[in-house]
């Protein structure tokens, strides 16, 4: 993959060109089901086996810039090329609030259609479905100024893209990687997998796009969002417990840093965008090789690259 060229082709792609790899690229996710490299897809859940390395980016919200930075500077896209065991997860939100929300969408469908054994991409809340969609959801108008008349069929082949994509990564006895957090309620994995077809009749969806966690609270309330909760520690801590998972690994949140640890540890939150309108100094990454075992986030941060 000629990363260049590739970032040429995000700033001039046709409305033709760009419906035919949203379209490649779902059907490509919507058929992923059981070993899939490192990868056990199960429903909208993936189990990454712990081997290699793996970057892990979170919100970009249409920014070009940020994204190029972090392909450029951890060399993942030639990583991924000359490494099996090497793969990256998107934690969602690419586009909405930045400008080249399309331009994110292309470079990243790329990846995930040159690598799709080693690219994640995962469900943010700006990827959601049309009754928790965020607000204000500018993509659509980013789709017309680009596209012109043609943007109406291109958002709906990337509506129907983010029903294809998966909620969570889990890697046994380490990690958990959500968009947004934990539900309260949430017993095992197999309700992560379910989640967006129990979407009527449960909560987790929601609340797997828009939990936020809160550092003076026990249990769960209702988010100032609008949607989704606020979740104290006691939940991460019993959450986690119950899935086997030492620490969540989540975007969803600003952080000056770009990135912000919570509930004793065991929550990282990654932003991987920065300026307005967020205004947080720094963008942040993470790159962790799988293999090893953390108790909590902190000794983690020797392994965020902050730009």
């Amino acid at each position: 993959m000629d990363l260049p060229q590739i970032l040429r082709e995000a700033e001039t792609v046709s409305a033709e060109d760009f419906l035919q790899l949203v379209d490649d690229v779902r059907k490509v996710l919507c058929t992923e089901d059981g070993k899939i490299g490192n990868l056990t897809v199960t429903g909208r859940l993936a189990k990454l086996a712990p081997v290699g390395e793996v970057v892990v980016v979170g919100d970009l919200h249409g920014d070009l810039e940020s994204l190029t930075a972090i392909l450029k500077k951890s060399r993942v896209v030639q990583r991924i090329a000359g490494d099996k065991d090497a793969s990256i997860v998107f934690l969602g939100d690419y586009g909405d609030r930045g400008m080249q929300s399309t331009e994110v969408y292309y470079v990243i469908l790329k990846l995930k259609l040159a690598y799709p054994r080693q690219v994640v991409m995962l469900r943010g809340n700006h990827e959601g479905p049309s009754d928790l969609m965020a607000s204000p959801h500018d993509l659509p108008l980013q789709l017309q100024h680009k596209f012109k008349e043609k943007w109406v069929g291109v958002y709906q082949k990337l509506t129907e893209l983010f029903s294809c994509l998966c909620l969570a990564v889990y890697v046994e006895e380490r990690f958990l990687m959500v968009h947004g957090g934990l539900p309260e309620k949430l017993r095992n994995l197999n309700e992560i997998a379910e989640a967006d077809v129990l979407h009527l009749e449960k909560p987790f969806l929601e609340e797997l796009l828009w939990n936020d966690p809160d550092e003076d609270i026990t249990g769960a309330f209702p988010s100032p969002r609008g949607a989704g909760n606020v979740f104290g520690k006691s939940v991460t801590q019993e959450v986690l417990q119950r899935l086997n998972a030492k620490i969540l690994i989540r975007g969803h949140e600003p952080a000056g840093e770009g990135f912000k640890i919570n509930h004793d540890g065991k929550i990282l939150t990654l932003f991987s965008r920065k300026g307005p309108p967020y205004f947080n100094m720094h963008g942040a990454y993470l790159d962790i090789p799988l293999s090893k075992k953390f108790e909590n986030a902190h000794p983690l941060v020797s392994y965020i690259h902050k730009f």
